[in-house]
């Protein structure tokens, strides 16, 4: 199913299952998806966005698993066009540090590096995940769910952006 800028009329009219199918292709935690679809219908984008934001502040470990599960490591090969498109200014030169940046980043954190990566390039990728190798793993978790909130915002505006 593409849904990319359907609108928020187009959004709000999808059925439960269409719309939860939209949202996990913007953040693959199912609880996240189906609380933002059984909300509907949203007046407004500030409305969905707020909801989204929400939905993401409760949930509990294993959702925000499945949500990081599906993003692939930064600077790493992707599937995703919506993760190509936000990883675009990696080049090729930062890729190995990168790797090994994420690979210090799993052990500590037990899962992968998340950042909102769009509009920034791989040094500032990099030195993000080298800062933030000195976090406690409490600290840690709060910073990868406020960048999981901006990927899902960023994700949400283009689903619900006018063709």
């Amino acid at each position: 199913m593409t849904s990319e800028g359907i609108g928020l009329a187009g959004f709000n009219e999808l059925s439960p299952a269409a719309a939860e199918e939209a949202l996990l292709a913007c953040c693959a935690a199912p609880t996240w998806a189906r609380v933002v679809a059984g909300t509907r219908p949203y007046p407004t984008v500030a409305a969905l966005l707020a909801t989204a934001d929400a939905a993401l502040a409760g949930l509990g470990a294993d959702d925000l698993d499945a949500a990081l599960a599906a993003h692939p490591r930064i600077g790493g090969p992707t599937d995703s066009p919506a993760s190509a498109r936000e990883q675009a200014g990696v080049g090729e030169a930062e890729r190995a540090a990168l790797a090994a940046g994420n690979r210090a980043y799993e052990r500590k954190f037990g899962h992968r590096y998340l950042v909102c990566a769009a509009g920034r390039g791989g040094a500032e990728l990099l030195a993000v995940l080298t800062a933030r190798l000195d976090h406690d793993p409490a600290t840690e978790r709060q910073v990868m769910r406020t960048e999981l909130a901006k990927i899902n915002r960023l994700r949400l505006a283009r689903l619900v952006a006018r063709s």
